[in-house]
């Protein structure tokens, strides 16, 4: 009972930080079952059948909260769900020790780049506004669901960071249309696993409370993402993408650092990055006039209105 009480809140915890900054649910919940004994088959499949019930939540909580691209979610999603079950179906055996810490080198280029981009300079507006091309999508789709069915997650780590990076959408658009999008990519992989793995390494008590926790909190971090303003958002998001790859980094065959390097790394990662958000803070209340989610929707409806009176 106590263990499917700590599932219930991971799944909380780990919805509403996804929620509210595009990432996390499945990577931390299949942290948790595989640190139980779960294999990683099994772990994936437990969580990607929890997320189609919490990323239809989700979705549907962004989209009363307005905060999906409808056109984004159809260019990303379709290709992300053809990505997942071939992951889930005929690769879910591939090793990805030596894939993962090259993705990692790149995601945490690009969180680095957001971080400094969105902390420094607030929300990128050269772009805004701008439609999100299906030759950048597309693939981006692909890959991203490829690492989620076989990481058991990464489709908001690989498919936030690099739309984010573009400066094409607020960042509230980008979170809402990357959960939303889930959804398909979630079906997919499940459908994969039970026809790689059947149904009986599952254990679906474990689906339905991760399920029930993810539910609760999809509501709450759709909210949260509608009314926190793009710069302390944007900072919040790299900060979270760089730490979750440098640990990626550390533990991987490439360094295998001891836990005393890695507990001194997590703290400095962790003290710059309270750093940037008290700084992003600063900033917002110094320029609120530019800096609100308001100001930002404005900005967004200018290249339309000058195609509507062109």
């Amino acid at each position: 009972m106590r263990a499917l009480i700590l599932l219930g809140l991971v799944g909380f915890v780990a919805q509403l930080v996804d929620g509210s900054l595009g990432m996390a649910y499945g990577v931390t919940s299949t942290t948790l079952l595989l640190a139980v004994g779960t294999n990683a088959a099994a772990a994936s499949a437990t969580v990607h059948l929890a997320e189609i019930g919490t990323t239809l939540a989700s979705g549907i909580s962004h989209w009363r909260f307005g905060n999906i691209d409808w056109k984004v979610v159809a260019r990303i999603g379709v290709p992300g769900a053809i990505g997942a079950f071939a992951g889930a179906t005929f690769l879910s055996n591939l090793s990805t020790e030596v894939a993962a810490p090259v993705m990692s080198i790149i995601l945490l280029s690009l969180g680095v780049y957001i971080l400094v981009r969105f902390t420094a300079f607030g929300l990128p507006r050269g772009n805004l506004g701008k439609p999100l091309r299906r030759r950048f999508l597309g693939p981006l789709g692909l890959v991203a669901g490829f690492v989620d069915a076989t990481g058991g997650g990464g489709w908001g780590p690989v498919g936030t960071p690099a739309i984010l990076a573009s400066g094409r959408l607020a960042p509230r658009k980008v979170i809402g249309s990357i959960d939303a999008s889930e959804f398909i990519v979630a079906i997919a992989a499940s459908i994969g696993f039970f026809v790689g793995i059947g149904s009986e390494n599952i254990n679906f008590s474990w689906v339905a409370v991760l399920l029930v926790g993810g539910v609760i909190a999809a509501p709450i971090a759709a909210w949260l993402v509608r009314h926190i303003p793009p710069r302390i958002l944007g900072s919040a998001v790299g900060g979270l993408i760089i730490l979750t790859n440098v640990r990626t980094l550390l533990r991987s065959d490439w360094i295998d650092a001891p836990g005393d390097v890695q507990t001194v790394a997590y703290l400095a990662i962790a003290v710059l990055w309270a750093a940037a958000l008290a700084y992003s803070i600063r900033e917002y209340r110094r320029d609120k006039a530019n800096e609100t989610v308001e100001a930002v929707e404005a900005d967004l409806r200018k290249p339309e209105e000058e195609t509507t009176s062109a």
